[in-house]
């Protein structure tokens, strides 16, 4: 098996098999700790996903969803919004950490003040990817798919570099929007307007 040497460039994000290891979760967090420069995910299959921080575009298109999805949050009262450093423990043992995320404040106060601190164990009501230029679609897809399978009621892609956005939905198939102005948060959430403009997305 060839070894790693100084000149080897790992692309990202990079997947390591961690199961024979049996990573806990304090562990995981400890390891997110000491790394600050990476992002970590942890897949069903417990294999770890080693991503490198968001360029600086994505950051910003990061920054404007947080905070026009905060703000509706706070208007509605309903729910609780999350940004792109919060994980969640899935229904199949994956710690997923969407862009953006909405959790019904119902279904938060159902969970322990420990269980708050760590990785929440649920999957939001609502979750936004938004693909940076390393991210593959394919693998963003596959996420956004797991995503519904695992409880979530909405589900957006946004991919600003084709001006287009996946929409999923539970028992629905996948509805592809080229060039959208806005997307809405039908019934999961009632209200909520996100203008893609703030994304150069249309």
């Amino acid at each position: 098996m060839p070894q790693a040497t100084a000149q080897t460039v790992l692309s990202v994000p990079f997947r390591l098999k961690v199961e024979a290891t049996r990573l806990t979760e304090q562990q995981f967090i400890e390891l997110c700790r000491e790394n600050r420069d990476l992002r970590f995910e942890l897949t069903a299959d417990k294999e770890l996903v080693i991503m490198a921080p968001a360029g600086s575009e994505t950051g910003r298109q990061n920054s404007e969803i947080a905070y026009t999805l905060t703000a509706w949050a706070k208007k509605d009262g309903t729910g609780l919004s999350f940004d792109s450093s919060t994980g969640f423990r899935l229904p199949n043992g994956a710690i997923r950490s969407p862009d953006a995320a909405w959790i019904r404040r119902d279904s938060w106060h159902t969970l322990s003040p420990e269980q708050r601190r760590g990785f929440a164990p649920l999957c939001p009501d609502f979750v936004l990817e938004l693909r940076s230029p390393s991210d593959q679609l394919s693998a963003l897809q596959d996420k956004m798919q797991e995503y519904i399978d695992n409880g979530a009621r909405l589900a957006w892609l946004l991919d600003p570099s084709q001006k287009r956005a996946y929409i999923y939905r539970p028992g629905q198939p996948v509805e592809r929007r080229d060039d959208p102005p806005t997307l809405r948060g039908d019934s999961v959430l009632p209200g909520f307007v996100l203008h893609l403009d703030i994304l150069d997305l249309s």
